[in-house]
């Protein structure tokens, strides 16, 4: 059942001929007035397809809200709280990724969507979680410049035969971080006939642990087709959310209860219904550098 400030924002959003885009690690309360869910590849995707909205609401962090406008340059998009910023995007400044490619010349650049628009810019091709391994092993070059999450680089890196070179070195998200063996042992002990997920920007030896290593929409995608009845959920917490929401005959247990991404959740109800009355935050992105991260982005759109 809706509150009343769910009720205001969705009249609001009829009103102006709005979207609203959530991510999967959004709360439960934003889940449920979004237009369309999902983890990056899936809203790179979905943003590239709206047609018919001339406002953009996004419930994400701000790399999220960029490639949204780098896909839609017609569309005002907006993000309800400005300081929504991702950690590991900021871990990778075009500068070191400039020097990087100095450094290797010959290396093809692959960067995880989860950067800023002046690092895209800089990229070959992006990816997310879930097509990491498709992108890489769509190019020709041997060597790779793979950043900022060396988890990740670490993930596609066992899967590919080709050199991967993680930038920087020590990027992550000091979310999937959390995670670790000891926690996964208990978990295994206690619900031995559950699904282990884990997303693959948690360490090594967790993702070695784990049944599944998936992103936050393989994750969904797993259960969904899934018999088994009981799954840990190895990523933020609010996947669970989602998941209980949509798969209510199942039981889902987060893998940490503290695995909770701050500033996700700086976006509230009351946000998004100021963005939406007052048209902020609008994001911009400087044409220069939108017209050739879009490169980059389309690539990947194209492997995917």
């Amino acid at each position: 059942m809706l509150n009343d400030l769910q009720k205001e924002i969705i009249k609001l959003k009829e009103e102006k001929n709005a979207t609203i885009l959530a991510h999967n690690y959004q709360t439960g309360d934003i889940q449920e007035i979004a237009d369309f869910i999902g983890d990056s590849l899936e809203l790179c995707i979905k943003a590239s397809e709206i047609t018919d909205s001339p406002l953009v609401v996004f419930c994400g962090v701000d790399f999220m809200a960029e490639t949204a406008a780098i896909l839609n340059p017609d569309k005002k998009i907006l993000i309800p709280d400005k300081n929504s910023e991702c950690p590991m995007a900021n871990m990778l400044p075009v500068e070191e990724l400039r020097k990087a490619k100095k450094r290797y010349p010959d290396a093809a650049v692959v960067l995880y969507v989860n950067t800023l628009a002046e690092a895209k810019a800089e990229a070959d091709i992006l990816c997310t979680s879930a097509n990491a391994v498709k992108v890489v092993e769509s190019l020709d070059e041997d060597l790779i410049l793979f950043g900022p999450d060396m988890n990740l680089a670490w993930h596609v890196q066992q899967q590919v035969d080709k050199e991967i070179i993680p930038v920087p070195e020590n990027g992550h998200c000091y979310v999937h971080r959390m995670f670790n063996l000891h926690d996964m042992h208990a978990l295994r002990e206690k619900y031995p006939d559950a699904d282990i997920m884990i997303h693959p920007e948690s360490d090594p030896e967790v993702q070695e642990f784990a049944d599944y290593v998936l992103s936050t929409g393989g994750m969904m995608r797993h259960v969904a087709e899934s018999p088994k009845q009981t799954f840990i959920v190895g990523t933020e917490y609010d996947l669970v959310t989602r998941l209980r929401g949509e798969h209510p005959d199942k039981t889902f247990i987060p893998a940490l209860d503290d695995a909770i991404c701050e500033n996700m959740k700086l976006h509230t109800l009351e946000k998004v219904k100021n963005s939406l009355l007052n048209e902020e935050f609008v994001v911009t992105v400087p044409e220069e550098t939108a017209k050739e991260a879009r490169k980059a982005i389309q690539r990947m759109l194209d492997v995917s």
